[in-house]
């Protein structure tokens, strides 16, 4: 995927994160035309062109959602081309702004059927903003795991390079960058890690974690295959868990743990670093919390000053 595409998806994303139920679509169309370079960027939806900047000529590409072509993105100039992974992040945003003005022109309506379309139309609006805010969380979870990774290793780097060596390192770093950015994209599509998808729990989370040799992993227990809205949503709790153990025990050992229970997928990630006092704001890690409860599991952390922390969870089925 060209450069200019991966950054123009991540600035839509962080864009989208800044909250707001309904995004501003001259606003978008600003971010993406400066994301990737183009002398203008108009988003076409329910008919009106919400344009930035100008152009002579225009590429113009659809933008579905659902199946369903909700709007159009135009670049210039058309030597730009075709963006499809973008328009596929953009899917969810135009969809809400379309119907939030076919919503505006219901409403002015003001009959009896025009207001049970209106509140079809905002129970859908609902769905799809929730879609969004799964998205900041896969964003959070799961790409924040690599940046973390990533900053690790400049820290060594750093070091080696103060020390008179350090040049085997660049090479790994670039790496660790180029696969930062293609799961922020990848996320921000709403693809799942490809072993995720076709192997499993526990092979994505040694494929993930294993390379980084950060954790010791305990999956031997870990033997059947769940549905994948709760296999997706364990992952992301263990690798977000794994990001605030190393960030906030740094040096500590950290133990990720899952298995086959009774009750259903169950889960933990330890550590024997400083731990904290769980009365403290956030300590219930509400991100965490609500993302098991999106597939109906629950967590709990354990933890007291000096004690070490362990975040456990289990997604009955």
């Amino acid at each position: 995927m060209r450069i200019r595409e991966r950054r123009a998806a991540e600035a839509v994303t962080s864009y989208l994160a800044q909250g707001g139920r309904t995004p501003d679509p001259q606003a978008l169309a600003e971010v993406v035309g400066t994301a990737v370079g183009a002398s203008g960027c108009a988003l076409v939806v329910g008919g009106h062109r919400f344009q930035w900047g100008r152009g002579d000529s225009w590429s113009e590409q659809e933008v579905r959602h659902g199946g369903t072509a909700c709007g159009t993105l135009a670049l210039a100039p058309e030597s730009l081309g075709q963006l499809p992974h973008l328009t596929a992040v953009l899917a969810a945003p135009v969809a809400v702004i379309q119907l939030a003005r076919e919503t505006d022109q219901l409403r002015r309506a003001g009959d009896a059927s025009a207001r049970a379309l209106i509140d079809d139309r905002w129970r859908a609006a609902a769905e799809m903003e929730s879609e969004r805010r799964g998205l900041e969380r896969d964003l959070h979870d799961g790409a924040q795991h690599q940046l973390v990774a990533l900053r690790m290793s400049l820290a060594l780097a750093g070091h080696a390079l103060g020390t008179g060596g350090g040049g085997e390192h660049v090479d790994k770093l670039l790496v660790q960058l180029d696969e930062a950015e293609r799961v922020l994209v990848d996320t921000a599509a709403g693809i799942l890690p490809e072993v995720l998808a076709t192997e499993g729990l526990a092979a994505a989370l040694r494929s993930e974690l294993d390379r980084h040799g950060v954790v010791v992993l305990d999956l031997g227990e870990l033997r059947r295959r769940y549905p994948t809205p709760v296999e997706s949503a364990v992952y992301y709790i263990l690798l977000e868990a794994v990001n605030n153990a190393r960030k906030h025990a740094a040096g500590a050992q950290v133990t990720v743990t899952a298995w086959d229970s009774y009750e259903g997928l169950a889960f933990a990630v330890s550590d024997d670093g400083p731990g904290f006092s769980v009365a403290a704001p956030h300590a219930g890690l509400p991100n965490l919390t609500a993302r098991a409860a999106s597939v109906g599991g629950v967590v709990e952390v354990r933890s007291a000053p000096g004690a070490g922390t362990t975040v456990s969870g289990v997604v009955p089925i």
